[in-house]
């Protein structure tokens, strides 16, 4: 039973009252929420380092709502190039204008690790509100490397996404990222990485250059080792083209199976089943074409595969005589 009812005008009223309650406080009928903080309060970032990471990093920062205020990169035409890929219309400089940087939340140096130190001086020269936070992206240095802006009250980290970046497209979603630095970086950092679609982890500072080695031997060593392989095929007589094409799928199912099984069980061919001839065919083979790295490598990972193994002494014996 209706008890009151309004004349137009106040219903007109009342509607609007209760339109801005939903805006202002989140209501949508009876369903109640709080205003999502995380979403409202994207940080501002000054992105130093225009380099693959550093455009990779921007533009998925961007694609998440984070607002780049500003890029640098080692010469102003290369800065705004990059500035070109993102939504944001950031401000750019040139490397040698980093003093002049407007405010930002965060700054994200994206250097090489030679330059890091050198950038901090740098930004210690700013004058900013509030607490700012700075991260580098090396793997192999710790946030040690920003202690002159720790001195002046910023916080300090370092985060290093465990991925291979070869292009501005490359995808980072789903990357492991090393995590590091103090208790308030840590918790920016840890946020970032989710909001990146990541998932973050830590170890001891003085551990990341091991930690980094690893990196370098997964990544960086592997697509070494192809070109050996490569190498390898061009001398048996096929194009380079074509023995990328075909060493290729080799490569992929070899990672498909460390995806589900350690090494030991992941490893076949002549060295798991110790096939002694086919060892020294390999060797005069390698001889004959004086592919000198190829047979270091070959003896070196050799090695190691003997000892994912049962031993086979004659093939360790025969290695250690090239």
């Amino acid at each position: 039973m209706l008890l009151f009812s309004l004349n137009p005008d106040a219903q007109s009223m009342m509607t609007g009252l209760v339109v801005r309650l939903r805006a202002w406080f989140g209501v949508d009928g009876l369903n109640i929420r709080m205003p999502d903080r995380k979403i409202k309060e994207k940080l501002n970032v000054s992105v130093i380092g225009a380099g693959r990471l550093g455009i990779v990093l921007a533009r998925a920062l961007n694609a998440q709502g984070y607002h780049i205020k500003s890029l640098v990169a080692r010469r102003l035409r290369n800065a705004r190039k990059a500035a070109a890929l993102l939504d944001d219309k950031p401000k750019t400089f040139a490397a040698s204008q980093i003093r002049f940087l407007p405010q930002a939340d965060l700054f994200l140096i994206c250097v090489p690790d030679d330059q890091i130190a050198s950038v901090a001086i740098e930004l210690s020269k700013l004058r900013l509100d509030g607490e700012p936070l700075a991260f580098h992206t090396s793997g192999a240095l710790s946030s040690d490397v920003l202690s002159i802006l720790k001195e002046q009250g910023w916080s300090v980290g370092s985060l290093h996404p465990l991925i291979s970046v070869s292009g501005p497209d490359a995808p980072i979603n789903g990357a492991f990222w090393c995590v590091e630095g103090d208790r308030r970086a840590m918790r920016s950092g840890k946020a970032l990485v989710k909001a990146l679609g990541g998932t973050s982890f830590s170890i001891p500072p003085a551990e990341k250059p091991l930690y980094h080695a690893a990196a370098v031997m997964t990544s960086g060593n592997v697509v070494a080792l192809f070109d050996v392989a490569l190498e390898m095929l061009v001398q048996s007589g096929l194009t380079r083209n074509l023995a990328r094409q075909i060493l290729q799928p080799l490569l992929a199912s070899t990672v498909r199976s460390l995806e589900t099984k350690d090494p030991a069980q992941a490893l076949t061919g002549t060295f798991s089943r110790g096939d002694v001839e086919t060892v020294k065919r390999h060797l005069a083979a390698l001889k004959h074409h004086k592919l000198t790295d190829a047979l270091e490598a070959y003896r070196l990972l050799g090695k190691r595969s003997l000892k994912l193994t049962k031993d086979h002494p004659h093939i360790t014996r025969i290695l250690k005589s090239v």
